[in-house]
């Protein structure tokens, strides 16, 4: 069922964790029923959170509906109330996380999401950051939040409608990479610097 730990299972993954342990416990507690009748239904448990996590490598729909997806808290340096209320995330929940993560004031966060798994994930201000670049008198320029504009070579058209770019520009970043097809892509992010990283998938060389 892979390496998760138990407090980053999905809510599904955690559902089947859950049942699959009651059902292995009646046949130790009531020697009459036959270890085969938990066998079978551990088995069948087990085949389907593995086929729904094949399902959610291949599709992003499913993932979506599956384990949801990540919500902006705080963005561009505002926290977001509505996203707060919609999480059921009071405003003292969010002040605890920040200071869990090392950050007492809001003013030195730029980004706030929380992941599908609970986890709050922080991207300071750049000013802010561990050794400040504020204090080196060094010129600044605002990083941005990552977008993942391909995933397993999917193109993914609302992130490229975000940047306001079109399928145009992305294949000139693609050939200018010498990459041909998106479907060659396991994963291309326009990353916080505004640079174009990727991965192509196994198997997937070019030559450059």
């Amino acid at each position: 069922m892979g390496k998760k730990q138990i407090g980053e299972l999905e809510p599904f993954e955690l559902v089947i964790a859950l049942m699959i342990s009651e059902l292995a416990t009646f046949p130790m507690q009531d020697i009459r029923i036959p270890i085969l009748h938990a066998i079978i239904p551990i088995i069948t448990l087990l085949f389907l959170q593995v086929a729904t996590s094949f399902i959610e490598l291949k599709s992003e729909k499913a993932r979506k509906i599956l384990t949801g997806a990540p919500s902006i808290l705080i963005k561009n340096g505002k926290i977001d109330i509505a996203e707060l209320r919609y999480q059921r995330f009071n405003i003292n929940d969010l002040l605890e996380e920040l200071r869990l993560k090392g950050y007492f004031n809001l003013s030195d966060i730029e980004y706030a999401i929380l992941e599908t798994s609970g986890e709050l994930s922080i991207l300071p201000k750049t000013g802010n950051s561990n050794v400040t670049k504020d204090d080196l008198n060094l010129s600044l320029t605002q990083e941005s939040l990552p977008i993942p504009l391909i995933m397993d070579g999917n193109v993914n058209f609302k992130n490229l409608k975000i940047l306001e770019k079109d399928e145009t520009w992305l294949n000139s970043i693609l050939n200018k990479n010498n990459i041909h097809d998106a479907k060659d892509v396991f994963i291309g992010i326009i990353d916080s610097k505004n640079k174009f990283y990727y991965q192509l998938k196994e198997g997937k060389d070019i030559n450059k």
